[in-house]
C-alpha cells in the first residue's frame, strides 16, 4: 500500500524507475482501446528486453513491444486489433520465429487470474475451458515451467468440485494467480495521489491494477486530490495501490480513449502495413518512435489535423463521421 501524497513523475522517469529487463509486467486496455501507448513506446526509446508480460485481450501494445524486441515471453488471451490485424503480425512472426514464448488463457480466465492476484488467493475456479484444447495444449513446457521460479508447474488444474455434484458441476478448472512486477494502465481522470476514474468499459484493467506490485497509471486529465471526492462512486481504483501518476495528454494513441478521442485508423493501417516486411517495420520504429525524444513529438509528427479528426464527439464519447477504414 502507497499512501504516499503526491505521486506525479515524468513518463521517462517512470519507466526508467519502474521497468527493468527480464521484469514482469502487464499491460491495461483492449485491442485498440486505451493501451498505455505512450508508456510503451518510452519503453521501446529506453531498449527495455526481456520482459515477460500479462495482458487480457490486447493488441497494439502487444505488438508493438514484441516488435521491437522488448518480449521474451507473453501470456494473453487474444493479441490483434480486429479489422487492422486480425492477429498481431509482429506477434505472429515472432511466434513462428521461435522468438518468444506464449500461454494462451481464455478471456475469461485471464480476468480470473488477476482478480485472484488482487485478491491475495493463489488461484481461482471456473468451469471456463472445460472441454477445449487450452486445457491441455501448454505454450510453456514443462521444463521451461520448471525452471522458472516466477511462473507455476502447471498451467491449469482441473479437479473434482470438492462439493461433490454441488451447482451440478463435476469439475472445475483453477487458474493460477498473476502477480505483476509492475503493470501500466492509461484512464481518463487521476488525481495526483492515484484515485482514478475509467470512463466507459474498464476491461480487467482494474484487476489488474489490484493485482500488481507497482502501478504506473497515465491520464488524459490530471485533477486536485479534491476532485475526485465528488461521486466517489464512479472512482474504480483507490489511490492505496498506485505508485506514480503520469499526465499524458493522447497517452492511449494511436488507440482510442473513450469520452476524448477515437483510435487512428490512418496509423493503425500505416502501421499494418509496414508490420509485414522486415526492413519497413525497422523504418516505422525508426521514423514513428524510436526518432522522436517523446509522445509529444510523436503527436507533432502526426499532427493536429488527424488528432482533431478523431476527437470524440461529446454526446457519444467517440469520433463521429470517421473514416474507419
Amino acid at each position: 500500500m502507497n499512501v504516499n501524497g503526491n505521486k506525479v513523475m515524468a513518463l521517462k522517469d517512470a519507466v526508467e524507475k519502474f521497468v527493468t529487463d527480464g521484469c514482469h509486467m502487464s499491460i491495461g486496455g483492449f485491442t485498440i482501446n486505451r493501451n498505455p501507448m505512450a508508456a510503451i513506446y518510452e519503453m521501446i526509446r529506453q531498449g527495455v528486453k526481456d520482459l515477460h508480460l500479462y495482458a487480457h485481450s490486447n493488441g497494439q501494445g502487444v505488438d508493438e513491444l514484441v516488435g521491437a524486441g522488448c518480449v521474451a515471453n507473453l501470456e494473453i488471451a487474444y493479441g490483434g486489433t480486429g479489422k487492422f490485424m486480425s492477429t498481431g503480425l509482429r506477434f505472429k512472426k515472432a511466434v513462428q520465429d521461435q522468438a518468444i514464448t506464449v500461454e494462451d488463457y481464455s478471456n475469461y480466465q485471464m480476468t480470473l487470474r488477476f482478480l485472484a492476484g488482487a485478491m491475495g488467493v493463489p488461484f481461482l475456479p471456473t468451469r471456463s475451458a472445460l472441454g477445449t484444447d487450452i486445457v491441455h495444449k501448454w505454450g510453456f513446457s514443462r521444463e521451461f515451467r520448471q525452471e522458472n521460479q516466477r511462473i507455476p508447474d502447471e498451467k491449469l488444474v482441473i479437479m473434482d468440485n470438492p462439493f461433490e455434484n454441488w451447482c451440478n458441476t463435476e469439475k472445475v478448472v483453477l487458474v493460477p494467480a498473476i502477480n505483476p512486477d509492475v503493470t501500466f494502465i492509461h484512464v481518463q481522470t487521476a488525481d495526483i495521489t492515484g484515485n482514478c476514474r475509467i470512463d466507459g468499459l474498464t476491461f480487467a484493467d482494474v484487476e489488474q491494477a489490484k493485482a500488481s506490485k507497482t502501478l504506473v497509471i497515465t491520464c488524459e486529465s490530471m485533477v486536485d486530490d479534491d476532485y475526485l471526492k465528488n461521486e466517489p462512486d464512479r472512482n474504480q481504483i483507490p489511490f492505496i495501490h498506485a505508485d506514480a501518476v503520469v499526465h499524458v495528454p493522447f497517452g492511449a494513441y494511436p488507440t482510442a480513449c473513450y469520452n476524448y478521442y477515437d483510435y487512428d485508423p490512418v496509423y493503425l493501417n500505416d502501421h499494418a502495413r509496414a508490420a509485414k516486411d522486415e526492413a519497413a517495420y525497422r523504418g516505422y520504429l525508426e521514423t514513428m518512435i524510436l526518432g522522436q525524444p517523446d509522445h509529444h513529438a510523436l503527436l507533432d509528427h502526426v499532427g493536429r489535423a488527424r488528432l482533431e479528426r478523431i476527437t470524440a464527439d461529446r454526446n457519444r464519447g467517440y469520433a463521429k463521421d470517421l473514416d474507419r477504414k
